[in-house]
């Protein structure tokens, strides 16, 4: 994602929004008053999501790389919303979606002064919990958390996978931009591309599943995800090439199989 200020205001408004619902658990009503307010002293500062939430004003920042004044930055903001807000509670939360470990100090107590924010690392969320929802943000969202050291290609495509059912066309194009913004964030973008070309059979498209309706619905459906299988290991043969026993051991399929596969490919 590169540094912060190259995305656009409005994505990173969007991100905050989804943030703000599935991890925070604040859900931004249609009612809800967004503030758009910009903060000036010696520069120009504009928070990335300001909003109203009943007699609270909470205040959420995205962060993907480190700022050893963060801290400062964060009182600042408090301070400027305290002016406006005098009478509001105000909570602040900085959402850490970087690639290192993050660092960056939560607190300032010297002097007299006792300040604190909430620091978020979505690093430290189980992509579980996001994955397992229906909601497509939530799902999207899973890419930036904890895989908790399951294969990366697997959870990628589980992702992509479950994108694609809860979505038209339309849609998945959407969630399917969002995912590829967030990968960069964690080094991901050739596997979401490998994943993204797993996507392109349609299993109930395939001959072998026609033919097999025939048959019956439950053959069909093992014949056509059976050749999805072997349509996927030649991607990851030609365009990706990897080897054929990485393929085999990778998908759980029969070497000869996929030997016969490509052999009769190749025929046609």
């Amino acid at each position: 994602m590169g540094k912060k200020d190259v995305i656009s205001k409005e994505i990173l408004k969007n991100i905050a929004r989804d943030i703000s619902k599935h991890i925070l658990h604040i859900d931004i009503k249609d009612d809800m008053e967004i503030i758009n307010q910009e903060f000036t002293r010696v520069e120009s500062r504009e928070s990335d999501l300001l909003f109203q939430n009943g007699d609270e004003i909470v205040h959420i920042e995205i962060q993907n790389n480190h700022h050893k004044q963060m801290h400062l930055r964060m009182c600042r903001y408090y301070t400027d919303i305290l002016f406006l807000y005098e009478d509001y509670k105000v909570s602040q939360y900085m959402v850490y979606i970087g690639k290192e470990k993050c660092y960056m100090k939560s607190q300032i107590q010297r002097d007299k002064m006792n300040y604190s924010y909430d620091i978020i690392d979505m690093r430290d969320i189980a992509c579980e919990e996001l994955i397992q929802s229906n909601d497509p943000s939530a799902i999207a969202l899973s890419i930036l958390c904890d895989f908790k050291g399951q294969d990366k290609q697997t959870v990628i495509n589980t992702i992509l996978r479950k994108l694609r059912e809860l979505n038209d066309d339309n849609a998945f194009e959407k969630y399917l931009e969002i995912v590829n913004l967030y990968s960069t964030n964690r080094g991901l973008e050739e596997n979401v591309k490998k994943g993204v070309e797993m996507l392109t059979v349609d299993i109930e498209k395939t001959p072998f599943y026609q033919m097999g309706v025939e048959m019956g619905v439950e053959q069909g459906k093992e014949l056509g995800i059976k050749e999805a299988t072997f349509k996927n290991a030649m991607v990851m043969i030609n365009k990706f090439k990897l080897s054929i026993d990485d393929i085999v051991e990778e998908l759980n399929i029969k070497k000869e199989e996929l030997l016969e596969y490509m052999k009769q490919t190749k025929s046609k």
